[in-house]
């Protein structure tokens, strides 16, 4: 009941916000190219979707995410687990990883562009590099996290590095690892969009450059509208499988959930 009422307010909300927006522009003459109106931009994004426009770029910037976040984080999960458990690695290669961290990955996409090219390749690139960093410091986090005493007690127990890290320090780990995927995935969207930004043949990142010239602001806050529902999108799938790996987390359960469990021990 409470969630339906929640809804119920948050699209009441949305729609007061729209009718605001729509008579203050109107009321105070704003022009069209510094704020246009709610049915401009609802306009503008029929227009794309009927001619086709927008879903032939959204494809390709798809395609860009997926390829990037799969390369980034498979990278990170690699490197990640090689770091955490070899500590003359991580001593050596962590400033390294620091430093290059700190580096604004924007100011590396028009290089990684030289360096690729307009294609496919250079999106792909800028989104797994982007897409790396947050899964990987998760991953040091996560299995550096486990308890040592834990550890120890396995290790009395005559078990191995590979049985400790199976069935201790990566189950340990998963809820990290969960949390930077969700980051991850966010930011190889990001990653691809700032790419199709510096030089592209295709892509809703172009799409909104080509607009920029133009002046077609209205279409350029639809392509943004569509931008965000596909980020909400792409995260909610990262939360769903989230919640089918880790059923076992208390942090995955509900209120309800923890009340019944709760009363069941009792």
């Amino acid at each position: 009941m409470n969630s339906r009422r929640n809804v119920l307010l948050s699209v009441l909300y949305l729609i007061g916000f729209l009718i605001a927006w729509q008579v203050g522009v109107q009321v105070f003459g704003i022009p069209a190219f510094i704020l246009p109106t709610p049915s401009s931009i609802v306009m503008a994004f029929y227009r794309g979707l009927e001619t086709g426009l927008y879903l032939e770029h959204l494809w390709v910037t798809l395609i860009e995410t997926a390829l990037g976040f799969i390369a980034g984080t498979t990278l990170a999960f690699v490197f990640g687990v090689t770091v955490a458990l070899n500590r003359k690695l991580e001593y050596f290669l962590y400033p390294y990883i620091i430093m290059f961290q700190s580096m604004p990955k924007v100011a590396l996409a028009p290089l990684i562009v030289v360096w690729f090219g307009l294609g496919l390749t250079s999106k792909v690139v800028n989104a797994a590099l982007v897409a790396f960093f947050p899964l990987m410091v998760n991953t040091i986090v996560g299995l550096k996290s486990a308890d040592e005493d834990r550890v120890n007690l396995m290790r009395s127990l005559d078990a191995s590095e590979v049985q400790i890290f199976w069935m201790l320090r990566l189950p340990n780990a998963m809820p990290f690892i969960m949390a930077g995927l969700e980051i991850a995935m966010i930011f190889a969207l990001i990653g691809s969009i700032v790419a199709e930004f510096v030089g592209a043949e295709s892509g809703l990142g172009m799409l909104i450059q080509s607009m920029n010239f133009t002046m077609d602001v209205a279409g350029q806050f639809s392509v943004l509208l569509i931008l965000s529902a596909v980020g909400l999108l792409l995260n909610k799938c990262i939360i769903f499988f989230r919640r089918r790996i880790l059923f076992w987390d208390a942090s995955e359960k509900s209120a309800d959930e923890l009340q019944r469990t709760k009363g069941g021990t009792l």
